[in-house]
């Protein structure tokens, strides 16, 4: 049997610190889906506790609950102390800790059916039931078998994907976005030292516009309008490409699909 202690060991998490065990409650909340598509909403929900539970503790060992006992490590985080009070209720400042990057979001537990409270001392031994190869649902493949939407574009964005962003970023290329609303396209390239994955973390930085002017445009008139697009790859440009070469191989492509007269490139 292989514990989440002894992978937490292995990885120098101290041995003498007071650590905790969590799986935030969920109190009405899809903490599942807030994790996988809003973090941020998450991470601060984990902060914000009615009794000061974390007093006293140096790091919390975090876990999201899955099918029956079955729960998924998603990071170590250090207790800062109370940093303030929110609603009447204590927010924590909690800073996560690198090292355990290669268990994030893979690592499987088996919470426990007599061990059910939600914060536990790490002296309650969890064994470690699976190994994944991530939480997110598509694993990268190849650079022509994929259509992205947008939230799963933000999903692998904002949690740093290894594996997509490793592939994306070494490449450039000519992309495609469809708006799966209406039909039309829009033909992007990426040149730039970060490739693919620079330009469509631009796209997660700007809730889905990327800066364009059109798609700003449906943006502004609704937040939400970027639920729509649809991400892929048209082209590979190889590494010693310029710009003016990568911006005439996106010229041929906005021809070829009309996205100027009829879809969503204004030149």
């Amino acid at each position: 049997m292989i514990t989440i202690q002894e992978l937490l060991y292995n990885r120098n998490l101290d041995t003498n610190a007071r650590i905790k065990l969590v799986k935030p409650k969920e109190h009405g909340l899809d903490l599942y889906n807030m994790y996988r598509y809003k973090i941020s909403d998450f991470l601060h929900y984990q902060c914000i506790q009615r009794n000061p539970v974390f007093d006293g503790v140096d790091f919390l060992v975090s876990f999201i609950g899955e099918e029956n006992t079955s729960s998924r490590f998603i990071g170590v985080f250090k207790v800062n102390g109370i940093a303030g009070k929110e609603n009447g209720k204590n927010l924590y400042s909690l800073n996560e800790v690198d090292g355990f990057e290669d268990m994030k979001e893979r690592v499987i537990v088996d919470w426990g059916k007599s061990t059910l409270s939600w914060h536990q001392w790490i002296d309650n031994i969890k064994e470690v039931i699976e190994i994944q190869a991530g939480l997110h649902d598509q694993q990268f493949t190849d650079y022509f078998d994929f259509i992205l939407d947008f939230k799963q574009l933000k999903e692998i964005v904002t949690n740093q994907y290894r594996d997509w962003r490793r592939m994306l970023s070494v490449t450039k290329g000519i992309y495609l976005i469809s708006d799966a609303k209406t039909g039309t396209l829009y033909v992007g390239s990426a040149y730039n030292e970060k490739g693919i994955w620079g330009r469509w973390e631009t796209y997660v930085k700007t809730n889905g516009h990327g800066n364009n002017k059109i798609l700003r445009a449906l943006i502004d008139d609704d937040p939400n309008y970027g639920d729509n697009f649809r991400f892929s790859i048209l082209m590979l440009l190889p590494q010693t490409i310029t710009p003016d070469e990568a911006i005439e191989k996106e010229r041929l492509f906005k021809r070829k699909l009309g996205t100027k007269t009829f879809g969503l490139n204004l030149n």
